[in-house]
């Protein structure tokens, strides 16, 4: 159903792509291909860079809880436009800060941004999209994590090119990000404040296998999140100075771009819980690959089993909440995005002290992997 002087669904759905490439590929996670030169600027230990990067996860699993109630406000367009200003705001300070307390309380705000962006601006376009009766388009919006990884890449790369020292980076990066949102509100601020009623709510009670689901999901916090934050870390170590570095990033957006689309289809294939574990097993292989490199083909494969899963992980997973939960569907996502935000929190900041303890990423990446498996156990047999 098309209503009147509503932007088209393809239009929506890109709006939604650009919020995203914004807030989450460039404002949560263009981190990870700075990491190394702040680290040698900044002489950061793997630790506090580690700890940078859990303050963020913490300012996301705030941010996302708090404004989980908002999603269905009438005011929500305003509040998504605050997160927007934020998130831009918080990359582009990163130009002037030189003091590792400073960063930590950064990271902290661009993570609640981020987190903010993400619950309010996938409500308003899930929604709008399923008033058109074109809900399949949503796989554009989280399309826009990994296009705005490759973009922060890109970016970062032609800095290099002009011999750009990283705070200009931060720079450049949040200017684009700004652009990206400015594009993304002109679009967004058209929707529709929410009527309800689009989904029935349902009237059965929760899945008594419900905990495990949500437990299996706290282990993916933690499991993805160690390659996520240092691949391009132990990219340098594998291949100091050299393409390595740019491209396993590179291959990581390339592969998450499509991911939620491509595991639609898989699901259609083999079932939800079924792809699920699936997809938890194939994210396992890419982790210890990259934990256990041996070469510039280990991290590049790595990167790419990370980059095809950690969103459709990130979808199905919060899918199957919901199916699970019955008439409890709004609590258990907030439990979902709690447990999700402490691993994810809890994974840098662990990553980085083993890291720092037995001088290699080994360790950190079998523990991940572990909890990966650790996953998979706990959804088997579990079926909705």
């Amino acid at each position: 159903m098309r209503v009147e002087g509503a932007p088209s669904p393809a239009t929506i759905a890109l709006a939604g792509l650009l919020l995203l490439a914004a807030a989450m590929g460039i404002g949560r996670f263009a981190y990870t291909p700075l990491l190394p030169p702040l680290q040698a600027t900044l002489d950061w230990s793997v630790a506090q860079s580690g700890d940078v990067a859990s303050a963020n996860f913490l300012g996301y699993m705030l941010g996302a809880l708090a404004v989980s109630g908002l999603a269905r406000s009438r005011h929500r367009a305003r509040w998504l436009l605050l997160g927007m200003i934020a998130s831009a705001l918080t990359t582009l300070a990163g130009a002037w800060l030189t003091s590792f307390p400073g960063w930590l309380l950064l990271r902290l705000a661009s993570g609640l941004a981020s987190g903010c962006c993400l619950v309010i601006g996938t409500a308003m376009v899930v929604e709008a999209l399923a008033w058109q009766r074109r809900a399949n388009l949503a796989g554009w919006h989280f399309a826009g994590v990994g296009v705005g990884i490759i973009g922060s890449v890109l970016v970062v790369e032609v800095g290099k090119l002009f011999g750009a020292p990283v705070f200009q980076q931060w720079a450049n990066l949040g200017l684009v990000a700004l652009a990206l949102m400015v594009a993304a509100y002109a679009v967004l601020r058209r929707l529709s404040p929410p009527t309800g009623g689009i989904h029935a709510a349902s009237d059965q009670p929760p899945h008594r296998g419900l905990p495990r689901l949500i437990l299996a999901y706290g282990c993916f916090g933690f499991g993805y999140v160690v390659t996520a934050t240092f691949i391009v870390v132990i990219a340098r170590r594998v291949d100091p100075g050299g393409w390595l570095e740019p491209g396993c990033w590179i291959v990581v957006g390339l592969l998450a771009a499509p991911s939620v689309l491509v595991w639609q289809r898989i699901v259609a294939r083999l079932g939800l819980l079924s792809s699920l574990r699936l997809a938890y097993a194939v994210e396992a292989t890419g982790v210890l690959l990259v934990g256990f490199a041996p070469g510039a083909g280990a991290v590049l494969v790595g990167g790419a089993l990370l980059g095809a899963t950690f969103m459709g992980i990130t979808a199905l997973g919060l899918s199957a909440g919901r199916q699970l939960a019955g008439r409890h569907q709004g609590a258990v996502i907030g439990w979902m995005t709690g447990v999700f935000g402490l691993g994810q929190l809890l994974g840098p900041a662990v990553a980085g002290r083993l890291a720092a303890l037995t001088g290699g990423f080994q360790w950190p990446s079998l523990l991940a992997a572990g909890l990966l498996g650790l996953g998979i156990l706990l959804l088997w047999r579990l079926e909705t």
